[in-house]
C-alpha cells in the first residue's frame, strides 16, 4: 500500500472522529457554507457536517433532518460498492447503473431540484431546510 493511500485513510479516520466527537451545531471553529453565509440560501449541501455527525451517532432520522439529499448519496454509495464486490467477489457481471451515460445527468437534475425546493419557505419544502 502505498504512503499517500495510508494518509488519506488516516485522514479519513481523523475527520471521522472529529465529527463523532464534535457536534458542527455546537461549535464555531468548523467551516460554515459560503453561499449560505454571503446570501442565505442554502446549497444542496448544506447540512453536510451536521449530517456526517448524526450518521456516526447512528441516528438515521437525524441526517434525514439536515440533508435528505446526503442520505441518497449514500445509498448510491451503498449501491455502487455492493454492486462491485458482487462482481469481484463472485466473479459476476453485474452492470452497474453508475456508469450508466445518463447518470450523471439524472444526478445533477436532483441536485438542482432539491436546491431550489430546500429553498422555498413554504411548508412542505421548508422541511427540506437543514435545522
Amino acid at each position: 500500500m502505498k504512503i499517500k493511500n495510508i494518509g488519506f485513510i488516516l485522514l479519513g479516520i481523523s475527520i471521522a472522529i472529529l465529527y463523532f466527537f464534535v457536534n458542527p451545531s455546537e461549535v464555531d471553529f468548523l467551516p460554515k457554507c459560503p453561499l449560505y453565509v454571503t446570501t442565505g440560501v442554502y446549497c444542496p449541501g448544506c447540512g453536510s457536517q451536521r449530517a456526517t455527525h448524526q450518521l456516526l451517532q447512528l441516528n438515521f432520522i437525524g441526517v434525514l433532518q439536515q440533508n435528505v439529499l446526503y442520505f441518497f448519496g449514500l445509498l448510491v454509495i451503498v449501491y455502487h460498492l455492493t454492486i462491485k464486490s458482487i462482481n469481484i467477489i463472485f466473479k459476476k457481471s453485474y452492470y452497474n447503473y453508475i456508469y450508466h451515460s445518463k447518470t450523471p445527468i439524472l444526478i445533477l437534475i436532483i441536485i438542482l431540484i432539491y436546491w431550489i425546493l430546500r429553498n422555498i419557505p413554504y411548508y412542505p419544502f421548508n422541511v427540506l431546510a437543514p435545522n
